[in-house]
């Protein structure tokens, strides 16, 4: 069975630039790099605060970084990150064009 492209939208609302900054460097393993089984990361201002979107290979691949680096990071702390978790929408993704 192939797997299926999976879509996670995050608003955080009110949130910022320097928040999204701090908050990527926790939880992604380097500059320009993506976790493991994650295809596509954008983010950026959007009205009232700050969206992130990312397509992961599947919806197992998604809750594994969510569940073992994303949310133990989160809410350990971030110093200057995120204060409030996010609005979520997640997509089970038809296409996924490059």
């Amino acid at each position: 069975m192939a797997t299926t492209p999976y879509g996670i939208v995050h608003f955080f609302p009110g949130g910022t630039k320097e928040q999204y900054e701090a908050s990527l460097a926790a939880v992604h393993p380097g500059a320009g790099l993506l976790p493991e089984g994650q295809i596509f990361h954008a983010g950026g201002a959007s009205e009232g605060g700050w969206t992130i979107m990312a397509v992961h290979e599947s919806k197992e691949s998604w809750e594994k970084f969510r569940d073992t680096i994303l949310m133990p990071r989160m809410q350990a702390g971030i110093e200057g990150g995120f204060a409030a978790p996010p609005e979520e929408t997640v997509i089970d993704l038809y296409t996924v064009l490059p």
